[in-house]
């Protein structure tokens, strides 16, 4: 593992020039030095990377998360998040284009995307989840690198650093519209996906040892389903209008009202079976879903 606390330090390993600006860099991928075997290979930043590439036989790995990048795809880093890359030994040739962003927290320090940043979901998403840019998209996003470039290269006075911001802000929302467009034109699997959640939620109520594992996390279920939380809630977002949180909770409340309509149990009996701690805690999340008490949902049935 190696970890970089500056931009500086990353381009010194790469063979990169210097940057321009000790707080942010931009440049093509095809200019970096590829690693050697005896070379760390797993690396963490104290600093946020965008980048849109193509690579030829290589296997990369963001986190545990393995992923082809033959075709060209948007990632997004967050500080101290692992990323690692090794070539495959089968193949001759290892090539790889495209372009990288790194931005260091501290240049955003006392601008608006200082306080909006953290806000777009997509930093939390593995590379699994990358965006897939169609032609059209990658020339939109190919037309804000270039002002990027454009003004990281050309001389510095008062208004460059706003200007930058503002286009990486541009970047950001853009990459946040293509992703809600992946989600809507990936159909297929979205909706494959959709089954998948709604077996693997349904049969984890219907399992006899709720009483000992409790309630299903929103991590429990991501894992399941080998995706990032924050990805699985904007997926259910976009499709369905939820969050995961409000997903498990519909289901939980259809099973609890399944048993409250066709069992004698008491409803203190329910919330213990259903993985509930404590009763009050089931009852304001029933009365928060229905307007009604459990008691006043079974006596709608006498």
């Amino acid at each position: 593992m190696k970890h970089f606390k500056t931009i500086s330090e990353f381009h010194q390993f790469r063979g990169l020039p210097k940057p321009q600006h000790p707080l942010i860099s931009i440049f093509s991928v095809d200019s970096v030095r590829h690693l050697r075997a005896d070379e760390p290979m797993s690396l963490t930043f104290d600093f946020y990377s965008i980048a849109v590439k193509r690579v030829q036989n290589a296997k990369v790995k963001y986190g545990q998360q393995s992923f082809d990048f033959n075709e060209g795809i948007m990632s997004f880093m967050a500080p101290n998040q692992v990323f690692s890359i090794s070539i495959d030994k089968k193949e001759e040739e290892f090539s790889q284009s495209g372009w990288v962003i790194y931005i260091h927290p501290d240049f955003l320090w006392n601008t608006s995307l200082a306080k909006i940043i953290k806000r777009y979901d997509f930093w939390s998403y593995s590379l699994n989840e990358a965006l897939f840019l169609s032609e059209k998209e990658e020339t939109v996003i190919g037309g804000i690198i270039q002002n990027i470039e454009q003004e990281y290269h050309a001389n510095i006075d008062k208004f460059s650093k706003q200007i930058i911001i503002s286009q990486i802000e541009t970047l950001l929302n853009y990459a946040e519209r293509f992703y809600n467009r992946q989600f809507i034109t990936r159909e297929k699997s979205s909706h494959q996906l959709l089954d998948r959640l709604e077996k693997l939620v349904g049969d984890y109520f219907n399992n006899d040892d709720l009483i000992s594992r409790g309630l299903p996390t929103v991590q429990y279920i991501a894992g399941e389903l080998n995706l990032s939380p924050k990805y699985l809630s904007s997926l259910l977002g976009t499709l369905t209008g939820q969050s995961t949180q409000q997903f498990i909770h519909d289901k939980l409340i259809e099973k609890a009202k399944e048993k409250l309509s066709t069992t004698n149990l008491s409803v203190s009996e329910i919330a213990y079976e259903l993985g509930f701690e404590h009763l009050q805690s089931f009852s304001k999340l029933f009365k928060t879903k229905t307007n009604q008490s459990p008691m006043e949902f079974r006596q709608s049935f006498n």
